[in-house]
């Protein structure tokens, strides 16, 4: 029977993808020197948040995720990146392979509402290996099964998460609203002659009592609140 290690060594972002997409470079090591024709190979990926530490600024964007921090040791959980498969190509011994993983920017997904609160360090990651290993013997093939005990760990850099979300969305983020509330908020941009959907939402906190952070050098200055007696002006 094929004795399968596997690890996992680098992880990227996927240049020129047509949707963010992470690549990771898998290491797999066969112990008995069976001839392996292929492996087709399910990996599932969790973040596994209770294995780093967070600053103040990151605790409190993962309050809506975890709540407070005191209810953390019960309420931070593994948390479901993604499942994909990949085929690999015969070898004997050692192999490397890289597969690739679609991301999504959904800050309503739970994956990217925690990757989108962490500043720096590392986000950590078990890999869990399933599938079908062909391996030969003699004039004939073998069809093995991956144990479900095969996994590897893997402490992905925060960077690599930002190449591939500023691959795609540079400098920008996505939010899905209803379209009772985008209609609202297309009739306060017309009504006080807003030029973009960014200077809308600004305009809002700023009446709510939450002005946006300084504008930077050059840049363009945050609009003024609207007045109280605008269609949703402070009351």
């Amino acid at each position: 029977m094929a004795e399968l290690t596997f690890g996992c060594t680098e992880a990227h972002a996927t240049r020129y993808a047509a949707t963010p997409t992470l690549s990771f470079t898998l290491h797999i090591t066969e112990s008995t020197d069976a001839r392996v024709h292929a492996i087709a190979l399910r990996c599932q990926i969790r973040i596994e948040p209770h294995r780093r530490r967070y600053s103040p600024d990151e605790a409190r964007r993962l309050n809506d995720l975890f709540g407070d921090t005191s209810r953390w040791a019960e309420t931070v959980k593994p948390i479901q990146l993604a499942t994909v498969t990949t085929m690999v190509p015969g070898f004997t011994s050692v192999t490397e392979t890289e597969f690739q993983v679609p991301c999504t920017y959904d800050l309503e997904v739970a994956s990217a509402r925690y990757l989108q609160a962490l500043d720096d360090g590392t986000i950590p990651l078990l890999l869990l290996f399933s599938g079908t290993v062909f391996t030969a013997h003699g004039d004939s093939m073998r069809v093995e099964l991956i144990p479900w005990s095969s996994e590897a760990s893997y402490r992905m850099p925060v960077t690599v998460w930002q190449d591939v979300v500023n691959e795609h969305f540079p400098g920008s983020a996505w939010l899905r609203c209803s379209r009772e509330t985008l209609d609202m908020l297309s009739v306060f941009k017309s009504a006080n002659a807003l030029p973009t959907w960014d200077a809308t939402l600004s305009a809002l906190l700023a009446a709510a009592g939450h002005p946006p952070a300084a504008a930077p050098a050059g840049g363009a200055a945050a609009p003024a609140a609207p007045p109280a007696n605008s269609p949703t002006g402070a009351s």
